[in-house]
């Protein structure tokens, strides 16, 4: 019966007595394979943590009013956020993004039956049209910094499936980022009582740019 040795080893590194291949060299590189992906995962890690995060606003400290006028005043209210993040970078505003609860929208300068007329018609196709888009959208697209405490932003805003870009200067004091965002409503189909496109609307006439305040808490 033929005796079958391990054949020598070619690259020195064995451990047999007698010169044989024991596999060391193969388990070296193993070894170090496994040595530097492990490296390579404790460095993305610290990458991660230390240079990007991604911080879930806390809704229920956070809150969204609204301010519209016309000619002969004006009516404000709240909105209920349903959804944000903040995305940070080495302490910084880099991105990020917030979901409008439409449906919730509440007029807060009225009560009993003028109050519920006003946001019954808010809600209707007149205005947002909550009933085929319940939610509206803001993502950040770019964010500089202005001062210590300021930002430049410039964001994506849909209401009603209409897309456009908006700019506003947000501050972050703190946990807390607060901006005054306005709107021109007309360019998101929301042109009722709207003197750009309806004549000798007098008294009636509502202005096309409403503002929102927006106050979230990380």
């Amino acid at each position: 019966m033929k005796n079958l040795r391990s054949p020598k080893c070619q690259c020195g590194k064995t451990k047999n007595p007698n010169g044989n291949c024991d596999g060391s060299h193969a388990n070296s590189k193993n070894s170090l394979s496994k040595i530097a992906l492990v490296f390579a995962l404790i460095f993305s890690a610290f990458t991660l943590q230390s240079f990007t995060s991604s911080d879930n606003v806390k809704v229920k400290n956070s809150s969204i009013e609204w301010k519209g006028e016309k000619v002969v005043g004006s009516h404000e209210g709240t909105i209920a956020l349903k959804s944000s993040e903040l995305i940070f970078k080495n302490n910084t505003l880099k991105g990020g993004s917030f979901v409008i609860d439409m449906t919730t929208i509440a007029c807060t300068d009225l009560t009993g039956e003028y109050k519920g007329k006003l946001e019954g018609h808010l809600k209707s196709d007149d205005f947002f049209s909550v009933s085929n888009f319940p939610t509206s959208k803001l993502v950040i697209t770019k964010a500089s910094k202005s001062s210590k405490d300021s930002y430049n932003v410039s964001a994506n805003l849909t209401v009603k499936g209409i897309t456009k870009n908006i700019n506003f200067v947000a501050q972050i004091k703190g946990n807390k980022l607060s901006a005054t965002i306005l709107v021109d409503r007309t360019q998101f189909n929301v042109k009722y009582g709207s003197g750009s496109f309806f004549q000798n609307l007098g008294d009636n006439m509502i202005y096309d740019e409403f503002e929102i305040k927006v106050n979230l808490e990380i």
